[in-house]
């Protein structure tokens, strides 16, 4: 009672196939497998060192000129 078969999977597989339609079917999978793809792709690439802030010099919030005046 807890176990698929294959007749139920296929009677699944029946039923989805209906409602989406097989173009719609394949555009899902297609879309899967581009997102499969760019996961894979983004777990391989090493991510760049961060880089450390940096000192603005002596631009405190106080020393801003600011543009409203203009």
């Amino acid at each position: 009672m807890g176990t698929m078969s294959i007749g139920h999977w296929l009677i699944v597989l029946v039923v989805v196939l209906l409602v989406f339609g097989p173009k719609r079917l394949g555009d899902v999978g297609k879309g899967l497998g581009q997102g499969l793809r760019g996961l894979r792709e983004g777990l391989n690439t090493k991510d760049p060192e961060p880089t450390p802030p940096t000192n603005n010099g002596d631009r405190s919030p106080d020393k801003v000129e600011s543009k409203q005046n203009v």
